[in-house]
């Protein structure tokens, strides 16, 4: 009896899957290397990208320079967060953070060196996690998401050492006060909170959609994005993007920007922000609205700085959201070019 020939797959139908999936990508996350040289990319299919930063930004880059070097199965779901430590790439997804060797990676073996999920209420329960801050102090990683919860894991040994509760919504974002021990959470809440890791208690409360100001009810109260620098914070989301000072719980500029921000940083004498739009925002701390810079993709979530000492050469802002683009500013006031998946 003859066997059946096997089923012919149509000639280009893996490239048309392909760019379906580009057309559809979003990039939720980015990291850079420790090296500086090399920038980590998670999209909404589990997919981690690392493209070369110094080989794209040399003077004899080529169209194939901007493209990743390797690209890996990383989780299930969306890679919602990464950060790097001196040695390892951190990724979270639904449920669990895994960690992979950059010295691995870049050798394209991309294998996992371990993953852990939080201790959660139910076995059933696999919320997502947002996001992910590192404290060098402490040798820690703070994971905090869905089950609207911050966990702190010791990174030596793996383990989760405490469990911050206060938010009565999945939480968005976080952000170190490096100066003291202290983290900020920014949820759907509408709240920010403040916590004294070596307490383990909250110390501090802005319900930002509170302050008649700030409110902008028809966005809904939601905070998205938060950064700190000193005694200073900038949030936004649902309410307005605004800069507090928070011995005072004081609210003391209010940036006339309509569309809710998703991503926001301090810069040198400057703040950073993006979101709905293809702009990224440059203002001063008075509010004034310094510059407008479009990117190419149509809305964004993620921005990084490279600013690693060990690659002056590579020190730029790159860019990403709703595309399989990554915009790469060598200058904050233009787009050089864009990297893509």
């Amino acid at each position: 009896m003859e066997r059946a020939a096997p089923l012919a797959v149509p000639l280009g139908q893996t490239e048309v899957f392909q760019a379906l999936q580009r057309l559809h990508m979003t990039i939720f996350s980015q990291s850079v290397s420790p090296c500086g040289k090399f920038l980590a990319a998670g999209n909404n299919y589990g997919q981690i990208a690392i493209f070369s930063l110094s080989a794209a930004l040399s003077s004899e880059a080529k169209e194939e320079s901007k493209k990743p070097v390797v690209t890996f199965q990383a989780h299930d779901g969306p890679v919602y967060s990464m950060v790097s430590t001196d040695r390892h790439l951190l990724s979270a997804g639904d449920g669990e953070v895994k960690a992979w060797l950059w010295a691995e990676i870049l050798k394209k073996g991309c294998k996992e060196l371990w993953r852990r999920q939080p201790p959660y209420r139910t076995s059933l329960e696999v919320p997502e996690i947002n996001a992910l801050l590192l404290v060098p102090k402490e040798n820690s990683l703070i994971l905090a998401g869905g089950d609207c919860q911050l966990h702190t894991m010791d990174l030596e040994t793996g383990t989760f050492t405490r469990a911050l509760r206060g938010h009565t919504d999945y939480i968005h974002c976080l952000a170190l006060r490096e100066r003291s021990p202290e983290v900020l959470s920014g949820g759907e809440d509408g709240a920010v909170r403040l916590w004294d890791l070596r307490t383990v208690r909250e110390v501090q409360t802005i319900e930002v959609y509170k302050h008649e100001e700030c409110s902008r009810p028809h966005n809904g109260r939601w905070i998205g994005c938060l950064a700190t620098d000193s005694d200073w914070m900038v949030c936004g989301g649902g309410p307005a993007l605004t800069l507090w000072h928070l011995r005072s719980s004081t609210p003391t500029t209010i940036f006339p920007m309509r569309a809710p921000q998703k991503h926001v940083t301090f810069y040198q004498d400057l703040i950073l922000s993006a979101g709905q739009g293809r702009c990224v925002n440059h203002w001063q701390l008075s509010g004034e609205l310094k510059a407008q810079v479009p990117g190419s993709s149509p809305g964004l979530l993620s921005l990084s700085l490279n600013q690693q000492p060990a690659a002056p050469e590579c020190k730029v802002l790159t860019v990403a959201g709703s595309s399989c683009r990554v915009d790469v500013f060598t200058n904050l006031g233009y787009r050089a070019f864009s990297l893509s998946f």
